[in-house]
């Protein structure tokens, strides 16, 4: 029974011991075995690994990619047009034991600090080289000048042990300071092309109506002049038939113009004339044979 007694406590400090022994690596992970404080092995694999209790730790490192946000910086680009630029970065731990070694105990807040600083240096080194202007940010070459950023920013992050595995520019807009004016001047721009284009317009428009209206005179002459054609051959001939009807019979022919002019001078409300009874305007009412009443 004393031994058994005994055998329990000690049972439990090995079991003890062993479990604080153990460790286990998760896939996504990587891992330090320190011993006050020293780097005394790496675990990279997954699994289980032994360590000396209460002599060393084990400090563990995320493996996977992970994003970084910078901060929002004011560049300046050879045309001298200020920008506000912010970026993310997606990086890695690559190497555990210089990782360790940069930052110490402060791991990845201290790490994370470091690389935005990189990354800040590098966008406003690459953004405001020599060559590349505001229009070259916002177009496609962007993406050249990003890779740039990254390019540059994976030497110096090596130091700290990270990958920079790639880098991109999240926006890309002029300080609110500079944001009225720009628009004030593409609403000053935007109405002068539309006044060219409403002149360009009228311009045209009068071309047109001009040759309309030179189309409608030259019609018009032309009317009316085949009008006079016609009209004076249709007097021409009217005087030819009259002439005809003339030298044919005299007589019915001065009857006839008579009845006309009767015609004519009686119509609508003109009913009454004052004219000498003798007048030869009157021959034809004299009677049944058409010659005038004698007078005494």
């Amino acid at each position: 029974m004393k031994r058994a007694t005994y055998l329990l406590p000690i049972g439990v400090i090995v079991l003890a011991a062993l479990l604080a022994s153990i460790f286990i690596v998760d896939e996504r992970e990587k891992a330090l075995v320190l011993q006050f404080g020293q780097i005394k092995r790496v675990k990279e694999d997954p699994g289980i690994a032994l360590k000396i209790p209460l002599i060393q730790d084990v400090v563990k490192y995320d493996d996977r990619i992970l994003a970084l946000d910078t901060d929002t910086i004011e560049v300046t680009p050879s045309d001298d047009r200020r920008l506000v630029v912010d970026a993310f970065a997606r990086y890695r731990i690559a190497d555990v034991v210089q990782f360790r070694q940069a930052v110490g105990v402060g791991g990845l807040p201290a790490a994370e600090t470091r690389l935005s600083s990189i990354l800040n240096a590098q966008i406003r080194e690459v953004l405001g080289a020599d060559q590349v202007t505001s229009d070259t940010i916002l177009s496609e070459d962007r993406r050249v000048l990003m890779n740039r950023i990254r390019d540059q920013s994976r030497v110096q992050a090596r130091s700290l042990g990270l990958d920079v595995v790639d880098v991109r520019l999240k926006q890309t807009n002029l300080p609110e300071q500079n944001l009225n004016a720009t628009f004030e001047r593409m609403r000053a721009e935007r109405e002068r092309e539309a006044a060219d284009e409403i002149a360009r317009g009228n311009e045209a428009a009068q071309r047109v109506r001009a040759q309309a209206d030179r189309t409608v005179v030259e019609l018009v002459s032309e009317a009316n002049r085949e009008a006079e054609i016609v009209r004076g051959e249709a007097d021409a001939e009217r005087t030819t038939i009259y002439a005809e009807a003339f030298g044919a019979d005299r007589e019915f022919f001065e009857f006839w113009r008579s009845l006309a002019a009767y015609e004519t001078s009686l119509r609508g409300e003109n009913s009454s004339l004052v004219i000498a009874p003798d007048s030869e305007f009157f021959d034809y009412f004299g009677g049944a044979t058409g010659a005038a009443p004698a007078t005494e």
